[in-house]
């Protein structure tokens, strides 16, 4: 018996605590070796094209030209592990802080209730010495825009059916607005408020651009603006949401296509939530936070089980009509299950009943 993908993954879903090559080897009362899972860690390939090569299957099968791409980035918390540049301390824009962990930028491909990682890029970083502060400070010589495009280059290549990109307002810029329009496809993004446009041909000539938030755009409206370095024009709504304390927010949207209703464009909008939904099911489900691997190679494959062993939830997730959670929540109720009717054996054996 030796390690496998398909082995590995099985583990990582059934876990409910730490993964590692000892407690694989122990699950499987050492019918493999923690050498042997130390090896598959150090030796198997995580790439984007393995990764593909797994998930191409289902996606055949779910895909269509209505398709969505969603595009964003998570932190896996390490806050034990030391840093090396796979698991580096990274800018946590939840909290306002630097975390220890690993970086990852994800492309999903949603439709029809499923969800599918297609795509990823891990933030490598480096140390670097600052000139001006004589200070070392942890950089990545790749910006996560530049990951953006690769990411969606790659999806187009294998033929993916769809017809939006969705992402907030970080991936929102004109470098990547034309190369979505370059390759005949649309966006639907978050903006801020603070976002240039011009209301005409006229005025983008002239240079006389306002603030988005200068316009006075009323929830349903849908302004037709320029916004730099973007030949064509583009589709500015507003969006008044009431948050958990009963106070008011505002979401501005951009959408590059034109004939898109506002309906349209908040709905679909909305969907982009389901990456929200996977970072979490990856980091509970698929047991990415609980490898203690050590090396950067060993720490990426780690990182890719965990995304296939996402696949493999959703795979059971269409066939058992149960959610990620649903699914391992039935997981957990078997082995305690198990762990009780092992405690009644052991009881019985050694003669212990309280009165």
């Amino acid at each position: 018996m030796k390690t496998d993908l398909d082995l590995y993954t099985d583990y990582l879903i059934s876990s409910f605590s730490q993964t590692s090559s000892t407690g694989l080897s122990n699950l499987l009362d050492k019918a493999i070796s923690h050498d042997d899972v130390t090896r598959f860690l150090n030796q198997t390939d995580n790439s984007i094209k393995a990764l593909w090569k797994v998930a191409k299957p289902l996606i055949r099968q779910i895909e269509s030209d209505d398709g969505l791409l969603i595009l964003d980035d998570s932190i896996s918390e390490k806050p034990y592990t030391d840093s090396n540049g796979v698991i580096c301390p990274h800018f946590d824009h939840c909290i306002g802080t630097f975390v220890n962990g690993i970086n990852f930028v994800s492309l999903l491909y949603r439709n029809k209730n499923v969800q599918l990682p297609i795509g990823f890029e891990l933030v490598v970083k480096t140390l670097q010495c600052i000139i001006k502060t004589q200070k070392e400070c942890w950089r990545s010589t790749r910006t996560k825009n530049e990951m953006f495009r690769d990411l969606i280059r790659c999806a187009y290549q294998n033929a993916v059916k769809f017809a939006f990109i969705l992402c907030d307002s970080w991936y929102v810029n004109a470098e990547n607005i034309n190369y979505i329009l370059s390759i005949k496809k649309n966006l639907i993004g978050a903006v801020k408020s603070n976002l240039e446009v011009a209301l005409s041909k006229e005025d983008r000539a002239k240079g006389n651009f306002i603030k988005i938030s200068q316009m006075k755009l009323n929830p349903g409206d849908l302004k037709e603006v320029y916004i730099r370095s973007v030949n064509q024009t583009v589709l500015i709504c507003k969006d008044v949401f009431t948050n958990k304390d009963n106070s008011e927010g505002e979401l501005y949207l951009l959408c590059t296509n034109l004939t898109k209703t506002y309906q349209f464009i908040i709905s679909t909008y909305q969907e982009r939530w389901g990456i929200e939904d996977y970072h979490k099911s990856l980091k509970n489900n698929a047991s990415l936070e609980k490898s203690p691997t050590r090396t950067p190679q060993t720490q990426k494959t780690h990182f890719f089980a965990s995304l296939c062993a996402y696949i493999k939830l959703e795979r059971l997730k269409i066939n058992e009509k149960l959610n990620h959670f649903a699914l391992k929540g039935k997981l957990y109720i078997k082995a305690s299950q198990t762990a009780f009717q092992e405690l009644q054996l052991l009881k019985s054996k050694n003669q212990i009943i309280f009165a």
